[in-house]
């Protein structure tokens, strides 16, 4: 059951990493749904947000590809879960399996060229039936591309297997996933952020990894303290309050004619 549980799985994440609409790819949505169906979903949700901040700046530009998240987050969430592992030890797993996961994505991209031709083809005939099932067996193919590896790594992984690879992995090999995930981290909210232009918002970026690096606050305490301050900007700010935009000799001007008339 948990090898059909777990395709099933891959097969949503996988035709998620290219339809982007229910964002099921992404690592939090994924390491969920997969400690869901292994019964652990408090691990799964664990090690999908530490995987969620590694991932947050892998997005494909132009003709780059971006290392697999799918693929990793299932993988990562698999391995971390049957092996009883703490949610840390996912970084050090991921990182390599999207690197291998981006090799297979250009892969199954290339095969998938064969129903783009074909597609046009069923164009010219007006074959509106044969342009669907193209599409569909595209999208099949991204499926099975984390599916199957997915299946076989539940099928195969146990606690002691888990165990012994991590063992064979050197602590300056782990270490430095870790320290490249962090860095991978800033890259990606640095990325975000430009996307944004939002310079207006920069003193509460700043402000927040002072409170986080002085404070003993946790997460929830600083996601309490970011969100009053959202709150008290869009009330403030004159971009999001036309009375505060207008101003106190806008609200107090007398009204014209055509409004005395309307009254």
């Amino acid at each position: 059951m948990d090898i059909i549980l777990v395709t099933l799985v891959g097969l949503i994440c996988g035709m998620g990493s290219v339809l982007d609409e229910r964002q099921t790819h992404r690592p939090l949505v994924a390491c969920t749904l997969i400690g869901l169906v292994l019964g652990d979903l408090k691990t799964g949700v664990m090690v999908g947000g530490t995987l969620e901040l590694v991932a947050l700046g892998w997005m494909n530009v132009g003709a780059a590809m971006a290392p697999d998240a799918a693929l990793a987050s299932v993988i990562a969430a698999i391995l971390v879960i049957k092996g009883g592992q703490p949610a840390q030890e996912s970084i050090a797993i991921a990182i390599p399996v999207a690197v291998a996961g981006q090799m297979l994505t250009i892969f199954v991209r290339t095969i998938a060229v064969f129903f783009q031709h074909q597609a046009d083809k069923f164009a010219k005939e007006a074959n509106f039936r044969g342009i669907e099932l193209c599409h569909y067996g595209a999208l099949l193919l991204q499926g099975l591309r984390v599916a199957i590896p997915a299946a076989i790594v539940v099928a195969t992984a146990s606690a002691e297997n888990v165990q012994a690879f991590l063992g064979k992995i050197p602590v300056e090999v782990s270490e430095g996933l870790r320290i490249a995930g962090g860095v991978i981290v800033v890259v990606g909210y640095a990325m975000v952020i430009n996307m944004m232009s939002a310079k207006a918002l920069m003193p509460f970026f700043f402000l927040g990894f002072v409170i986080a690096t002085f404070s003993s606050y946790n997460l929830i305490g600083l996601g309490m303290i970011g969100t009053v301050l959202a709150a008290l900007y869009i009330q403030l700010s004159p971009r999001f309050n036309k009375s505060a935009a207008a101003g106190p000799a806008a609200r107090q001007a007398p009204l014209a004619d055509d409004e005395l008339e309307g009254l």
